[in-house]
């Protein structure tokens, strides 16, 4: 009432001011608590909004930055899981191919001896061999994964030089085998310096492009003298007549200029040009037209076709399972270099399709780390010489995969870590320690802004 005392006025006042303070409180609580009563006006909209941001209603840039940010890992989690990541994952697909140059390569060793009469005491020479070559690749791995960024920097000019010398020697005293001169015999060691040039280019373009910084938007900045440079290392190996080494040179010289910021429509013209200069080669070429023509099934006369649907065979064969370690039926003379370009069909016929995912897997996992060793560092030059590495290893498995599967002409690139091969495997391994010395390192944290 309004005719009560002035004292009496004041106690109505002083009840609403708790329910407005209750009605403040409200929007604090948990969507799913009950009131009691109806809620406050103000908590419905506050449960309305946050409806977009839900696990289910992300938007497409939001799940994208969540995906990198699962991808990059954080803080000093990321930089050991990363190592262990590259160091498991390299140690596994290298146990499996020992294992796989043993079974393929004796069997070959045997059908060749009981062809010819000869004696078999050497069925084992090419796994005792590779054993080797992959304690010494274990070895040089471990040396390089010590050091750290200032000293690839340092070694980047002297390996260049010495694997131009290298590929020089090659074509003045190398040998010839199946079309391609690109080896080099010191002794009872014979070797591809061309494996060797991968890694000093890599190393090379990095030390150049990450000196460049702000000049790399401009054209004759980005081109010069990364590509000329580049561009002898790949014109000696071509000299060679070893296409598929060049294709994988020129993929790492395109990664090293994308890492490096270079823009994507000089990539382009480069990719093209590239093309072009393969198509060129190609046709002038009585052996690689052959294989072209074979891969297109257009031309099969003389046996062009039977490497190639051997191959497509052993995987049929393998089914989900495989026919078991050591059982493969193709290996025996059927695929030529069963246990060097075509391994990868063995694995599929004596470990099914089972086999090669858990090698598909591998590959993906030291991908996965090396883009997170990447994503870490801000210095260009260790960012350069990641992505140089990560295209090198994985885009050699997906040409040589996909070789294998039909997808791509037979151009002879081996398999990495799997297929046999002394110089492959042990620079191969030595590229992974290089990442390894990244993976340890601290990344340097960017200036602060003024």
């Amino acid at each position: 009432m309004v005719t009560t005392p002035t004292g009496k006025a004041r106690k109505p006042a002083a009840r609403k001011r708790p329910a407005g303070a209750g009605a403040q409180r409200t929007p604090a609580r948990t969507p799913g608590a009950r009131t009691g009563g109806q809620a406050a006006p103000n908590a419905v909209p506050a449960r309305q909004k946050p409806g977009k941001s839900s696990p289910g209603g992300l938007k497409l840039r939001e799940r994208w930055e969540a995906f990198m940010v699962l991808l990059e890992g954080s803080g000093s989690q990321a930089t050991g899981s990363s190592y262990y990541m590259i160091l498991g994952s390299t140690l596994g697909l290298t146990v499996i191919g020992l294992m796989m140059v043993l079974s393929a390569s004796s069997v070959e060793a045997i059908a060749n001896a009981a062809g010819s009469g000869a004696n078999v005491a050497n069925t084992f020479d090419l796994f005792v061999k590779q054993l080797g070559f992959a304690a010494l690749g274990v070895f040089a791995m471990v040396l390089f994964s010590k050091f750290g960024p200032r000293f690839y920097r340092v070694m980047a000019w002297p390996a260049l030089i010495l694997a131009v010398f290298l590929l020089v020697l090659v074509l003045v005293i190398g040998e010839e085998v199946n079309g391609n001169k690109n080896w080099l015999t010191f002794g009872p060691v014979t070797g591809q310096p061309s494996e060797a040039a991968k890694l000093a280019m890599a190393m090379w373009l990095a030390m150049v492009l990450a000196r460049k910084k702000g000049l790399i938007a401009k054209p004759i900045h980005a081109l010069v003298p990364a590509v000329p440079g580049a561009g002898i290392l790949i014109g000696l190996v071509l000299l060679g007549h070893d296409l598929g080494t060049v294709i994988i040179m020129g993929l790492i010289m395109l990664a090293a200029l994308f890492f490096a910021g270079v823009r994507l429509k000089i990539l382009f013209l480069l990719g093209a040009a590239a093309g072009v200069l393969a198509a060129v080669m190609s046709a002038f070429s009585g052996n690689r037209t052959s294989r072209i023509s074979a891969w297109l099934q257009l031309d099969c006369s003389g046996g062009l076709c039977d490497q190639a649907n051997a191959g497509m065979y052993a995987l049929a064969s393998g089914g989900w399972l495989g026919l078991g370690i050591g059982q493969s039926r193709q290996k025996w003379n059927w695929i030529p270099e069963a246990h060097n370009d075509f391994i990868f069909a063995i694995i599929g016929e004596e470990f099914g399709l089972l086999g090669t995912l858990v090698v598909l897997v591998l590959f993906g996992i030291l991908a996965v780390a090396t883009v997170r060793v990447t994503m870490r560092h801000t210095q260009p030059f260790i960012r350069i010489v990641c992505g140089c590495i990560l295209v090198w290893i994985i885009g050699q498995a997906a040409v040589n995969i996909a070789m294998v599967t039909g997808l791509l002409p037979v151009i002879g690139v081996p398999l990495p870590f799997i297929s046999y091969g002394g110089s492959s495997l042990t620079f191969t391994l030595a590229a992974v320690g290089v990442l390894l010395s990244f993976a340890r390192t601290i990344p340097e944290r960017e200036p602060a802004a003024t």
